[in-house]
């Protein structure tokens, strides 16, 4: 059976993945060699995104200067980009995930299956307070899904600099298909059978690379960031172990956890931000508008989320770090508080 990659989703991180996924499909017979990606049409000098990915090969304003390969083909429509798919990659901020399967529901083939590589969780009324993206994206469709997430920055990854990543899998058919089009010899890829711990993993460092960011404005130091790293493992860890028993401990060794964790903390978007916020005393969303160029700050909401489910359940006092972020973040707490209340 011939399998067909659809990716949903084209920003910086979108356009890294879509240059390894390109050149991945031609070394595998199972593979359709042509692989479409979903773009949010935008203008750019007068002309359409899409079309300029189209004929440049190039995402100029998401990921300028890296080329593409030449069967990635960049459509403005979501249904069309994915009738015919059997493997989907979600790669889009997490707040559009849940419209983007309301439009999907009913216009895939039965056979499809799906990984995500989303940063984030989705805050609900439900026992538990919050829904993985997994399981918005099974539940929505109808299909299963694995997960992807690691220490990989998107420029990194496209310039073919070397790393690691996870994926987390429940059906191991599927987990090594995944694999099949992400693995290259600069971007290896490791499977276990934990999609709840890596993606909760790679929800959760979002916030503590905002703490790490905190401290470099405030030149606190290397130790106190690794301070900050280390409690901000364990608070990741016991938050995963608190609400799902099955959860492995390898995979907070795996390059979804400790590794992701430290490469966050020391670069990204959300350790700049952070960074920012303390230089210049401006507000997260203002710097969100004025350094990441369209993309989403990850960290805050992850925080405000967390926050919602920890004093909904009265857990704040067991998680001090990321509670303290969060008020720092939406309660002008001041930033040198990042140490003093935990």
């Amino acid at each position: 059976m011939t399998e067909k990659v659809a990716l949903i989703g084209s920003g910086n991180w979108g356009s890294a993945v879509a240059k390894i996924v390109g050149g991945n499909v031609h070394n595998f017979e199972h593979f359709d060699k042509e692989v479409k990606m979903w773009v949010y049409e935008e203008q750019i000098d007068g002309k359409n995104l899409t079309e300029i990915i189209n004929t440049k090969h190039e995402n100029v304003k998401y990921l300028p200067g890296i080329k593409l390969p030449e069967n990635v083909v960049a459509c403005p429509d979501l249904i069309k980009t994915c009738e015919d798919a059997t493997m989907l990659v979600f790669v889009v901020p997490h707040q559009f995930v849940s419209g983007i399967c309301k439009q999907l529901k009913g216009k895939i083939p039965s056979n499809c299956k799906a990984i995500s590589l989303i940063k984030g969780i989705d805050v609900q009324d439900n026992a538990e307070g919050f829904r993985l993206i997994t399981d918005m994206i099974q539940e929505s469709l109808g299909i299963q899904a694995c997960m992807l997430s690691g220490a990989n920055i998107a420029d990194e990854v496209a310039e073919g600099r070397f790393c690691e990543t996870t994926i987390g899998y429940r059906n191991k058919k599927d987990g090594e298909l995944f694999r099949d089009i992400f693995h290259t010899p600069f971007f290896r890829v490791s499977i276990i059978e934990d999609v709840v711990g890596v993606e909760l993993c790679g929800a959760l460092k979002n916030i503590i690379a905002i703490g790490g960011g905190l401290v470099d404005g405030l030149k606190m130091g290397a130790n106190t960031k690794a301070a900050i790293i280390r409690i901000g493992l364990y608070e990741m860890r016991k938050f995963a172990k608190m609400f799902y028993k099955d959860i492995k401990d390898e995979t907070f060794f795996e390059s979804c956890g400790v590794a992701d964790l430290v490469t966050t903390c020391a670069g990204g978007r959300n350790r700049k931000v952070a960074e920012a916020h303390v230089t210049t005393g401006k507000s997260f969303d203002q710097l969100e508008q004025e350094m990441l160029n369209g993309q989403k700050l990850q960290g805050t909401s992850t925080a405000k989320d967390m926050y919602g489910i920890l004093s909904k359940k009265g857990l704040c006092e067991e998680f001090p770090l990321m509670t303290t972020i969060y008020r720092i973040c939406y309660e002008d707490v001041p930033p040198k508080r990042i140490v003093e209340d935990i």
